[in-house]
């Protein structure tokens, strides 16, 4: 369904019981609301939660934001790279503020938080800016930003920004894009947990039929590079919070986690070994059980 969330247009589905302890699961960067796989969610479900998914503003079926141009990206790489100011479409504390609209116009005062990668960030904005609005937070596979923390290696991020190649004919775009981000799963997944390659394609297309939207990508990566000072505010976190990090993650090193779970007053820590930058189906009912015990945590403070 679309909903105006702090005056913007988003796809918002819901999930489980009205009954249910709201849960709020945040995507990353340039990835779509089924990008958390239906069987997590029905995991999610199981254990007790009303589970709300979104786009986020500028991919998939929510509003998009062509109108603000492509930002460049190299410069505000190498801005970010020398730790200067980066003018970005929109800020991550935007991003923060729709999540806010969505709980808004749900009516829901107070909900669990969970966010993977960029979702992460975004969860981190409303840990420390919207914290009355906060149940329990589980942190997945994400970042303070801080700039001591150790980057993904050069083949990675070789990967990450390369593109599509060109094609002929609609249908040859098309399986250029699935090669490409095939490849880019293939190189940042789980390597204990590897998907099957027909399946992960077959996922693939699903997602890039639904929405395909480049551009926001870059937007969204010009709004991290903006976000320069969350890591001093995650001491303000009040949330119960939990830190969950596959110790495989290509993309984002595992030392990030132990950054976050020492800079957040009370976290846990937890580390799952063989456990890249995805959502591998083995892991479902562990990460689905690690966001029902830190939630529960929440009961008991």
């Amino acid at each position: 369904m679309q909903l105006s969330c702090n005056g913007v247009r988003l796809e918002v589905e819901v999930h489980g019981p009205d009954s249910g302890e709201p849960l709020l699961m945040i995507m990353g960067l340039g990835m779509q609301l089924v990008a958390w796989p239906d069987g997590l969610v029905e995991q999610l479900v199981a254990r007790g939660f009303r589970v709300i998914r979104y786009d986020n503003r500028d991919v998939g079926l929510s509003q998009p934001f062509d109108a603000l141009g492509v930002p460049n990206l190299p410069l505000a790489a190498l801005l970010h790279t020398f730790g200067l100011p980066v003018k970005a479409p929109y800020q991550i504390a935007d991003l923060a503020r729709d999540a806010v609209g969505v709980l808004d116009a749900l009516g829901i005062a107070r909900a669990h938080v969970c966010g993977a990668s960029m979702g992460g960030m975004i969860a981190q904005h409303l840990g420390f800016a919207h914290g009355d609005r906060l149940k329990s937070l589980t942190l997945m596979m994400t970042t303070s930003g801080h700039r001591s923390l150790p980057k993904e290696s050069l083949k990675v991020r070789r990967v990450l920004l390369s593109r599509p190649k060109p094609g002929a004919t609609t249908a040859q775009k098309f399986e250029n894009v699935l090669d490409h981000f095939a490849h880019v799963y293939g190189v940042i997944g789980s390597p204990g947990y590897p998907a099957a390659p027909e399946a992960l394609r077959a996922r693939i297309a699903a997602v890039v039929k639904r929405s395909h939207r480049p551009q926001a990508v870059t937007r969204q990566l010009v709004a991290i590079a903006a976000d320069r000072h969350r890591a001093a505010r995650l001491p303000r976190i009040t949330a119960p919070t939990l830190v969950l990090h596959g110790e495989a993650d290509p993309l984002i090193p595992v030392a990030a986690a132990h950054d976050l779970a020492r800079r957040i007053p009370g976290a846990q820590l937890q580390t799952l070994p063989g456990w890249g930058h995805d959502l591998p189906e083995a892991l479902w009912p562990t990460l689905a059980e690690a966001v029902a015990a830190n939630a529960a945590r929440s009961e008991r403070s």
